[in-house]
């Protein structure tokens, strides 16, 4: 059985279709494009769910060069986005992450609920690991007048 000729019956030759319906593709393509581009935004955000303190005067700076260490209400830790499961090597997980980013800069993001102390011993651990820079984040209160 020949595969260029399928209906033999007739005499005439048909051609078997070899294009690709481009259509289909493309629309998948597109599809992965916008999954990509979502779960992307999302993993810019810091890895834990808090609520920043309010503050009337904010100061920006590039956060390409400065390790975002983020403190939830419950305790749990997160560096530049990523959870920390246990708390026994963060000294040297902020260590590398420090190297890793070629900074000395480190802002702390706690929750409003979190424990003071818990935001201090985060501290010491980077102060200990070579951050020579702090900052507390905050967002802008929209409520107080300047």
């Amino acid at each position: 059985m020949a595969m260029g000729n399928m209906s033999q019956n007739s005499g005439d030759e048909e051609n078997i279709m070899s294009e690709i319906n481009m259509t289909p593709l493309i629309d998948i393509m597109l599809v992965l494009l916008i999954i990509f581009m979502v779960t992307s935004t999302a993993a810019l955000e810091s890895g834990l769910d808090i609520e920043l303190p309010k503050t009337q005067i904010t100061n920006e700076k590039k956060q390409d060069e400065i390790l975002i260490i983020t403190l939830d209400k419950e305790g749990k830790i997160a560096l530049a986005g990523k959870n920390i499961p246990d708390d026994a090597d963060l000294g040297a997980k902020i260590a590398s992450s420090l190297k890793e980013l070629k900074t000395e800069s480190v802002i702390l993001e706690g929750d409003t609920k979190a424990y003071l102390g818990k935001a201090v011993q985060l501290m010491d651990l980077a102060k200990a690991a070579g951050a020579k820079n702090f900052s507390i984040a905050a967002e802008e209160d929209p409520n107080k007048k300047k």
